[in-house]
């Protein structure tokens, strides 16, 4: 057993390892939450849920905060009117959530635009007043995930986990990038130490880990409780377990299609097509290079029949005869 095998403490939650699945927009749906949680992942979170648009009755939003058949549901809010924080927040609670993150991490345009995700940590007073709003009608744990800061000369993440931690936040997550390096250069985990060295709570680094070896070199550089996995399990969702020591053991063809069959059971049909074209390009980049052609990967991008689309998959992947679990 390793320390990331073993369980974390959150508030009166137990998350049974410290490799969690980061909450991904257009990503950690349900069909990918439960297969990362279903690989053996500590801790899975949804997208990230817009809460003026949940409180508004926004399909979409709906879909987000479902967490059907995950004995642990995380959902992740966003905002910047602390009124509708805490009005997502309480239909989050009734929604049978068992912990609350929110986002002040996210460093997409559109967010930030809002005044929202990465772009709170240019204003720390109207950052603590929504976190306050939340913990104020929170009955279960909240967590905050963050960047460093703004950019390089507004490293302010330290003194945003320490007052969010003096407020009654349970759990800090930190990017080791500013809002303004995006996802460019490397995650700085080093500087992670100075939000660990203030702090008290569980500490998650987040940022450029994808296996063990760099899982366990963020640990120590960083001195965080648990990692968390984003990108690098695009085509992979059972990559967060895998690190916490799950090997993955499945005929990677038959995985692939199930998990298309889910998203077009979740969606329906003719929205289910569109959403799982990004995630059978990632598969094919992962696992199949050199087994398919570019004919029949425009048809897969393409095609508005499931079957066909099945149909190819079960043809490409029949190919990799050497490692038919998982290829390389």
């Amino acid at each position: 057993m390793t320390f990331l095998s073993t369980p974390l403490e959150v508030g009166n939650i137990e998350f049974r390892n410290r490799v969690f699945l980061a909450p991904m927009s257009g990503v950690s749906d349900l069909p990918f939450r439960q297969r990362s949680w279903s690989a053996g992942a500590g801790m899975v979170v949804s997208e990230m849920v817009a809460s003026a648009e949940l409180c508004s009755g926004a399909v979409e939003s709906q879909m987000r905060i479902n967490g059907k058949g995950l004995p642990q549901h995380v959902v992740q809010l966003a905002g910047r009117e602390p009124e509708w924080m805490a009005r997502a927040t309480e239909i989050v609670q009734d929604n049978h959530a068992d912990m609350i993150d929110i986002n002040m991490g996210c460093p997409a345009k559109k967010v930030i635009g809002g005044y929202s995700g990465a772009a709170l940590m240019r204003d720390l007073k109207l950052a603590m007043s929504l976190i306050e709003a939340v913990l104020k009608v929170a009955r279960i744990p909240v967590s905050l995930k963050m960047r460093l800061g703004w950019d390089e000369t507004t490293i302010n993440a330290p003194e945003l986990a320490k007052m969010a931690e003096e407020a009654g936040i349970s759990m800090i997550t930190v990017h080791g990038r500013t809002r303004m390096q995006f996802y460019n250069g490397q995650a700085d985990w080093d500087a992670l130490k100075k939000v660990r060295d203030v702090i008290s709570i569980p500490m998650v680094a987040n940022g450029d880990i994808g296996n063990l070896k760099q899982a366990e070199e963020c640990l120590r550089r960083s001195g965080a409780d648990a990692v968390m996995i984003g990108r690098a399990c695009y085509g992979a969702p059972w990559l967060a377990g895998e690190i916490a020591g799950h090997p993955f053991c499945q005929n990677i063809g038959n995985y692939i299609c199930d998990h298309y069959r889910a998203m077009l059971d979740y969606y329906g049909e003719n929205t289910g097509v569109r959403h799982a074209r990004k995630h059978l390009d990632w598969y094919l980049n992962k696992h199949a290079k050199g087994f398919y052609s570019s004919e029949e990967r425009q048809q897969l991008m393409t095609s508005r029949k499931p079957e066909h689309v099945l149909t190819l998959l079960n043809s490409i992947f029949s190919r990799n005869l050497g490692n038919p679990e998982k290829a390389a």
